[in-house]
């Protein structure tokens, strides 16, 4: 982002047009400067790391259980938490992990 050093305003682009270069322009006062270099902008995006919904052993110490079926082992018990991942006027969302040792599932409904 280019800033007017007259007035301070953010510059604007005029696109090439005819034998016209590309210039930066001040919508507010006079202030023109031409485009000397390519304008080139390169920014590493760094990927948030995911946290599972249920942390570790002990977090499971403290959810609370419900009769619901898993859907991949068909066990009929699993741990529960309910958030609020959506705006206030929409339901809460559950999700769930399945009580069963060998499976662990987690899965989530809306």
């Amino acid at each position: 982002m280019e800033f007017c050093p007259g007035c301070g305003m953010l510059l604007q682009i005029q696109p090439a047009t005819g034998g016209n270069r590309l210039r930066f322009f001040c919508p507010t006062c006079p202030y023109v400067c031409p485009v000397k270099n390519k304008i080139v902008k390169k920014a590493r995006l760094v990927k948030k790391e995911v946290e599972p919904i249920f942390s570790g052993d002990d977090s499971m110490k403290s959810a609370a259980k419900t009769a619901t079926t898993c859907p991949r082992c068909h066990n009929g018990e699993a741990y529960y938490r309910q958030m609020q991942i959506r705006s206030a006027d929409e339901p809460m969302t559950t999700f769930y992990k399945c009580c069963k040792e060998d499976c662990q599932l987690q899965w989530r409904e809306d």
